[in-house]
C-alpha cells in the first residue's frame, strides 16, 4: 500500500452528530462537559485518544473551533500532525502545531496561506493545486515516513475519505446523547448518494470490537471491507 493505514476515531452522539449544533460556537469538546450524564464518562473518549496512531490528521477548522489561533505555545508531544487548511488557521495556530508537534505537515491549496510565512524545523508543507486526499496520504508516507494515521475531521472530509476509499477502520466511542438537528455535523457530511449504483459501492463494516464503557459509553471499532 502507497499511503499510510488509516483510522477515522471520532467521538459521536448516539444519532451520529459530532457537534452539539449547526455553528461554530457549539462544539462537543466545550459542550459535553455541560451536560449531566454525559460528562461523567467523558474521560474515556481522551484516554482511548491518547492511545490512538503517532501520526494524528485534523482540519483546520476543527482546530481553529478548539482555539488554537490564540493559544500560549504548548509543550512537545510525540505525536506528529497532518493539518488540512486554506483558511482558518492564523500564524499563531501554525505556530501552536509546531511547537506540540514531533513533525507537523500542513496540507494546503492556498498559496497565501500564513503558513508560508513560518519556517521551523520540523514544519512542511504539501501545496496541492486541489485538494487530493489520495496523493496527500502517499506523500505523507512517502516523504515523512508516517505508516499508520488516525483521522480526527469534520463531517465532510470524513465523507471524502469514505467516498475514496480511503478508510481501513472506524473507531466510534458512543456517547450517551441524542442531539439531532438536520444541518447538524454528523460523522459522514459531504454529498448524498443519488444511485443504487453509488451505494452498491460502499465499504462494509465489520465489527472488530464492542466495548460497554463507564457511565452508559460504547466504544465500536469497525474494519472497512472495500
Amino acid at each position: 500500500m502507497n499511503r499510510p493505514i488509516t483510522t477515522l476515531f471520532m467521538l459521536t452522539s448516539v444519532d451520529g452528530k459530532i457537534s452539539t449544533g449547526a455553528t461554530d460556537d457549539l462544539d462537543v469538546d466545550t459542550d459535553f462537559p455541560k451536560i449531566p450524564g454525559v460528562r461523567e464518562g467523558l474521560h474515556q473518549y481522551y484516554e482511548i485518544e491518547q492511545t490512538t496512531d503517532l501520526w494524528s490528521l485534523n482540519s483546520g477548522r476543527v482546530q481553529a473551533k478548539l482555539g488554537v489561533n490564540a493559544k500560549k505555545m504548548p509543550s512537545k508531544t510525540p505525536v506528529s500532525f497532518a493539518i488540512i487548511d486554506n483558511d482558518h488557521l492564523n500564524e499563531n495556530g501554525i505556530r501552536y502545531f509546531c511547537a506540540l508537534s514531533k513533525t507537523f505537515v500542513l496540507i494546503t491549496s492556498n498559496a497565501r496561506h500564513p503558513a508560508f510565512h513560518v519556517t521551523e524545523d520540523n514544519f512542511h508543507i504539501i501545496h496541492q493545486k486541489e485538494l487530493s486526499l489520495k496523493d496527500a496520504l502517499a506523500e505523507l508516507k512517502s516523504e515523512y515516513g508516517c505508516e499508520r494515521i488516525t483521522v480526527q475531521t469534520g463531517g465532510t472530509l470524513n465523507g471524502l475519505f469514505l467516498r475514496e476509499k480511503l478508510l481501513d477502520h472506524v473507531d466510534l466511542v458512543v456517547a450517551p446523547v441524542l442531539i439531532g438537528g438536520k444541518d447538524t455535523s454528523t460523522l459522514i457530511d459531504g454529498c448524498s448518494l443519488l444511485s443504487q449504483e453509488e451505494l452498491s459501492k460502499l465499504g462494509v463494516l465489520k465489527l472488530r470490537e464492542c466495548v460497554i464503557l463507564e457511565n452508559s459509553y460504547l466504544r465500536l471499532r469497525y474494519d472497512v471491507i472495500h
